[in-house]
């Protein structure tokens, strides 16, 4: 082979274990504390009939918030921090991670893929006056694979499902 035949071919190959490495789930060898993809251990949130509650229309600029689409995903909740920072998560983590979101850091959920979302609560008045609250959730389903179903919003590379219910 050409050397500059090998260049190519080792960049190449270099390119696409790069790229199947940022598609993928961090430390995958941290285990789920429970459930599994195809039967997660719990469901969190309802899909909403619309993609924003009545608060949060009123508080969009103009009346309208940003476009948002009623989501259901499957994924292990996971202290977002410690995930991007450590690659942290599974049930080696889950005391760390439940100390971490009740504490305020955020909440995340992981897909089988490797998307990272945040977990929001979604009503805008109760989440800005203290009336709702994702830390108890997030903590008791922490390192385990769940079912989340809410509104889901991106931009700029940014990912969160907004959860209706998560009243105090």
């Amino acid at each position: 082979m050409k050397p500059k035949t090998l260049i190519l071919c080792l960049a190449a190959a270099a390119t696409i274990t790069l790229i199947a490495q940022e598609s993928g789930i961090l430390h995958p060898e941290m285990a789920p504390a429970a459930g599994s993809w195809e039967q997660p251990a719990a469901k969190l949130g309802a899909t909403p009939d619309q993609p924003w509650t009545a608060t949060t229309v009123g508080a969009g600029v103009g009346k309208t918030p940003q476009p948002g689409t009623p989501v259901s995903k499957v994924g292990e909740i996971v202290d977002f921090s410690c995930y991007l920072q450590l690659g942290k998560h599974g049930a080696a983590h889950r005391p760390c991670g439940q100390k971490c979101v009740l504490n305020g850091q955020p909440i995340g959920l992981l897909t089988k893929d490797g998307t990272l979302y945040m977990i929001m609560p979604e009503e805008h008045d109760p989440r800005r006056d203290g009336g709702v609250d994702a830390k108890a959730k997030a903590s008791d389903y922490m390192g385990q694979i769940v079912d989340v179903s809410g509104t889901e919003a991106s931009h700029n590379g940014y990912r969160a499902i907004y959860v209706q219910g998560l009243t105090k």
